[in-house]
């Protein structure tokens, strides 16, 4: 084999994790000719093709497969190597990927995570929201706020808070329909709720905790939409106390017979844990996350 241009690791992996020359250009901050230049210089270095080119983007060659797993434990090793010697002498760069819920994404760390970002202009910081097409065990992101734990593999996980989610109506809709006064009643009303076939966790599913075999009447994959659609009075729905609470034409159904109770985790790989690009960002979501505990766990103040 020729001589191996190891510096081009970091092109190859952005190729790999975004199928794109333009979406890997715009992560380490270069333009799509140096990349392709770079993956080229690779591929002749090691004498072999690592990408099928396609109108669509780049995917794997067999030899490409091969070479992520090296490639990745040397991208570890390099943060690990920076936290060794530059912890603070030396500015944090690079990619984090973080990968959220969509309700905390959107309605909790979204307004903050720029605080943070700003402090670290050299980082480029991804928050992907729709966590079900990102996975940590294929390396898809760096770190995750997870509504479970992982059930095999070797990560790092802690529970930074609890969060209780309540049934809201809108004002409109209980004007319009038929009194709530027990959970029976509660049948007898059209419900908002995920796609069933497309709930990635159980943590999701809801309505059973309510009333056994209850079913959705209106469903979408977005707690957004659910939001929308309650405070469009179509029916019930079931909110994060911290989303519910935002809106004025929002009333809790029951909350005190009716409370759910979930978690959040953070989660990482075991040896992402420490390093030095990471590390700040896992000391800033465990900080502000348990900062918010009350907001996260609190009590409806109208409500039927």
């Amino acid at each position: 084999m020729r001589q191996f241009p190891w510096d081009d690791l970091q092109y190859f992996l952005a190729v790999a994790q975004e199928g794109k020359l333009s979406s890997a250009a715009r992560r380490l901050r270069t333009s799509h000719v140096t990349v392709a230049r770079r993956i080229e210089r690779l591929e002749q270095g090691i004498g072999a093709k690592l990408f099928q080119r396609s109108p669509t983007g780049y995917t794997l060659t067999p030899m490409g497969q091969r070479l992520m797993e090296p490639a990745q434990a040397m991208a570890l090793e390099a943060d690990k190597m920076l936290s060794v010697v530059g912890d603070g002498a030396l500015p944090l760069s690079g990619v984090i990927r973080l990968s959220v819920p969509e309700g905390y994404g959107n309605f909790f760390i979204a307004e903050k995570l720029p605080h943070f970002a700003s402090q670290y202009p050299n980082l480029t910081i991804e928050m992907v929201n729709i966590q079900q097409i990102v996975s940590l065990s294929r390396r898809e992101a760096d770190v995750s706020v997870s509504l479970s734990t992982p059930k095999a593999g070797s990560y790092h996980f802690e529970k930074i808070s609890s969060y209780i989610l309540y049934v809201y109506a809108s004002r409109d809709y209980l004007a319009r329909n038929r009194a709530i006064k027990q959970r029976e009643d509660l049948a007898g009303h059209p419900f908002i709720g995920y796609i069933e076939d497309m709930i990635f966790t159980p943590e999701l599913n809801y309505l059973g905790e309510i009333i056994p075999g209850l079913r959705p009447s209106y469903q979408t994959s977005s707690v957004f939409a659910q939001l929308k659609a309650c405070r469009a009075g179509y029916g019930l729905c079931v909110l994060p106390y911290y989303m519910g609470a935002m809106f004025d034409d929002l009333v809790a159904v029951m909350p005190r017979i009716i409370p759910i109770h979930r978690d959040y985790w953070l989660v990482c790989h075991n040896d992402m844990i420490d390093a030095a690009r990471i590390r700040p960002l896992i000391e800033f979501i465990r900080r502000e996350t348990t900062a918010a505990r009350e907001w996260f766990n609190g009590f409806p103040k109208q409500f039927v």
